[in-house]
């Protein structure tokens, strides 16, 4: 278990933060070409929800980082959660296969927290 732990800590996982949602008929979304604007239904200075792996595990506000776009994290889950959620995503994709070994991985891959 010792070697998919330190596998596991190699792997890259997609963040994602979201903006916002909102539903839009396919008329809608057909209609749409350059310049066009959704407005999403959420308040701008409304805090912004952090994934992993299509996972909420936190959230935080945007700031801009030179000419980037980033996160200041103002809430995140505990490691466990967070961990689950890498961890799940390895059981959907077979490296992992038991319940029992999704938690056994948990517990390593948080090394005592």
């Amino acid at each position: 278990m010792r070697a998919e732990v330190s596998a596991i800590l190699g792997l890259d996982v997609p963040v994602i933060v979201r903006l916002g949602e909102r539903l839009m008929s396919v008329a809608e979304v057909r209609s749409l070409v350059p310049g066009s604007i959704i407005e999403l239904p959420k308040p701008a200075d409304e805090e912004l929800d952090l994934y992993i792996n299509n996972k909420s595990i936190g959230h935080g506000v945007a700031v801009k980082i030179e000419e980037n776009f980033g996160i200041r994290i103002t809430f995140i889950g505990d490691p466990a959660e967070r961990v689950r959620a890498i961890v799940s995503d390895l059981d959907a994709g077979g490296g992992v296969s038991e319940d029992d070994d999704a938690e056994l991985l948990a517990t390593q891959l948080l090394g005592g927290q």
